[in-house]
């Protein structure tokens, strides 16, 4: 083979490998992009929703972050297949998960204490072909970690999320970032923890988003009653003007 043909293949396996590792095209397949349901926030998104063969990393406040983490895992295993979560220290609370619309039943979890047993328990989940989505708690997460998940995600075609502990910039291979906050006028923090029952108020950010050009944020509350979210109104400026105030200028 003549040494430019030569280059040339190799050129273009390198481009075909790099575009494996890193990229997400955009469609609409059912099969492949699940929902939010919201339409502001699908309607951000280049996809119209999350693709699965796709990483999205979760960072922000612990109990918020990990409420919008579990809603995203059970809408991606919302056609009954079962999930995985790899977890490092405190392991999920069953009847929250409940509430956030996850069956425990069809949950499989893996304790990891290192980093590295941890990517690799997600990569070789996600490479199974057999779940709907794999969830993982990292503290941090280099580029070539990333990039052999995101392998791993187009193989399986299995959705992974990563619960991120670390908000240090990052370059990854990730389709979404998302950062979450509880809402300012909620006193639940989002979570599972002991006031689960209350429903709780996020303030999201979408940090980074593959196709898609600068931060967007909205406040959304969760309903545990129908597993869903939705858009909460701004508040109305009102006037500091006492009710006693107002009502003698009324007379």
């Amino acid at each position: 083979m003549p040494k430019n043909a030569k280059s040339n293949v190799l050129a273009a396996l390198r481009a075909q490998i790099q575009a494996m590792e890193s990229e997400v095209t955009p469609t609409n397949n059912a099969q492949t992009i699940v929902p939010l349901g919201v339409a502001e926030i699908d309607g951000i998104l280049p996809w119209a929703g999350l693709p699965r063969a796709a990483i999205h990393e979760i960072e922000g406040e612990h109990g918020a972050a990990l409420g919008f983490a579990v809603a995203l895992l059970a809408r991606f295993v919302a056609d009954h297949r079962p999930a995985l979560w790899c977890f490092s220290q405190l392991a999920p609370y069953a009847p929250g998960l409940r509430l956030f619309g996850l069956d425990p039943n069809r949950l499989v979890t893996v304790r990891a204490r290192k980093t590295r047993h941890m990517l690799w328990t997600l990569e070789e989940a996600l490479r199974a072909r057999c779940l709907g989505a794999a969830l993982g708690e990292v503290s941090t997460i280099d580029l070539a970690s990333s990039k052999r998940l995101q392998l791993a995600t187009r193989i399986g075609g299995t959705a992974c999320i990563l619960l991120c502990n670390n908000i240090r910039a990052r370059t990854t291979t990730a389709a979404t970032r998302w950062r979450i906050l509880p809402s300012k006028t909620n006193e639940n923090d989002g979570g599972i923890a002991p006031n689960f029952l209350v429903e709780p108020s996020w303030q999201i950010e979408l940090v980074r988003c593959r196709g898609a050009s600068g931060s967007h944020r909205w406040t959304v509350k969760w309903c545990h009653e129908t597993h869903c979210l939705s858009m909460v109104a701004p508040l109305v400026h009102r006037s500091r003007t006492s009710p006693v105030k107002g009502l003698r200028n009324a007379v």
